[in-house]
């Protein structure tokens, strides 16, 4: 039990985070916990399928392979995350009329990822013990996190705008980018110090997705209006 709760602790205080970012109209909590659990459960369910087509179609057999684990860092893991994430905002969060601004692309987005974040903790965390909760939870969570932030600031502003195709397929590529490069860096750690690599792009991540919260509470349309 302490270690699921070690596990899910800085899921939540991400989410309390979003949530609390949200200033000027929240969205339903009940929308919030079925975004959590769709994250949960579908996604990972898609991307499970989505990892075991690609598997078959591009096998990656060597570890040490710099261009195989460049694939596998953006095409099997980096898309098939990402795509499971988007999917669910797509088709799920951004057509609900509650989903009016924004920045409600950030809060649903987040929640979905921090339900697959959820997930993914849980079984790593049961198998490895209490160390790999700690790495965890300042590694994984919070990219997982960066990488639904850039996202969802994009899709946010894809539902009100009349290019929504593009940006919200925009929205899934920064995604996969960011978290492509976060994990590539980390396949290849048999280069010795390539790891910083991770960081720098999860610490780039961060510094965008402090700027994509910031704007999107600006412009929002529910802000009052400056005497």
């Amino acid at each position: 039990m302490q270690l699921l709760l070690i596990a899910i602790a800085p899921i939540c205080a991400v989410m309390l985070y979003i949530y609390f970012k949200d200033k000027y109209e929240k969205e339903p909590k009940r929308l919030l916990l079925a975004s959590f659990l769709l994250g949960a459960i579908g996604s990972i369910i898609i991307t499970t399928l989505l990892y075991y087509i690609l598997d078959i179609l591009v096998p990656i057999d060597d570890a040490f392979s710099i261009p195989q684990q460049f694939i596998k860092a953006f095409l099997i893991v980096g898309l098939t995350e990402e795509f499971s994430k988007y999917i669910i905002v797509r088709f799920y969060a951004q057509p609900k009329k509650e989903f009016n601004e924004p920045f409600d692309g950030i809060v649903y987005a987040v929640m979905v990822s921090m339900g697959f974040a959820a997930t993914e903790n849980v079984f790593y965390v049961l198998e490895s013990g209490f160390s790999t909760a700690v790495v965890r939870a300042f590694t994984a969570v919070p990219a997982h996190a960066t990488f639904g932030i850039l996202m969802g600031y994009l899709m946010g502003k894809a539902k009100f705008s009349k290019n929504r195709i593009l940006l919200n397929l925009a929205g899934l590529l920064i995604a996969v980018t960011f978290h492509g490069f976060y994990d590539f860096f980390l396949f290849i750690d048999f280069i010795p110090g390539i790891w910083i690599g991770a960081f720098v792009s999860l610490g780039i991540g961060i510094l965008l997705s402090r700027k994509a919260i910031k704007k999107h509470q600006e412009i929002s349309h529910f802000k009052p209006e400056e005497l």
